[in-house]
């Protein structure tokens, strides 16, 4: 992992890096098509627009100039309510604690942030990741059997609460 860098922000190339990682896992492990590569990249692309690094963060796992994984906490609606997109490391970094180390980013900057909680959406049969979610404090509150994708998948919606500031306990 040591010629692994962490790039916080956009970088060229990542709206398309990042949608062809998730197309290519999503393939494999669901059988998604290009709905779905299209819908990432049309979300990516309208986030990019709008970030604001006051609000929101990307953080870009890069070796060199090629964009590897990524994780968005996309805060810019002004809830107070963060939501955790478009976590995924390529298959190379997986195991080595990269997803421990942009989850820990991705938590920090939510509490300097004061956000309330953040929630994020995830598929059955990704393990990893779900590991990881339930390891920040994340619980399932709500499931439901999706079918945008162009066929039927479990699509779970995790949620934490994070300690307010000068709230009582």
């Amino acid at each position: 992992m040591t010629d692994i860098a962490i790039h916080e922000g956009y970088l060229p190339g990542a709206i398309g890096a990042v949608a062809a990682l998730h197309a290519r896992q999503y393939s494999r492990s669901h059988g998604f098509d290009q709905v779905f590569e299209a819908k990432v990249a049309r979300e990516l692309g309208e986030f990019v627009c709008r970030y604001d690094p006051a609000h929101s963060r990307l953080w870009l796992a890069t070796r060199g100039a090629e964009i590897l994984g990524s994780l968005v906490i996309d805060g810019g609606d002004g809830s107070g309510v963060a939501h955790l997109r478009w976590f995924i490391l390529g298959p190379p970094l997986r195991g080595q604690g990269l997803g421990r180390l942009l989850m820990s980013k991705a938590m920090a900057f939510c509490r300097e942030r004061g956000f309330r909680s953040i929630y994020l959406w995830t598929l059955t049969g990704l393990d990893a990741a779900l590991h990881l979610y339930e390891a920040e404090g994340f619980t399932v509150v709500e499931r439901l059997i999706g079918k945008q994708w162009g066929k039927a998948v479990e699509e779970l919606r995790m949620e934490v609460q994070l300690a307010v500031p000068g709230a009582p306990d």
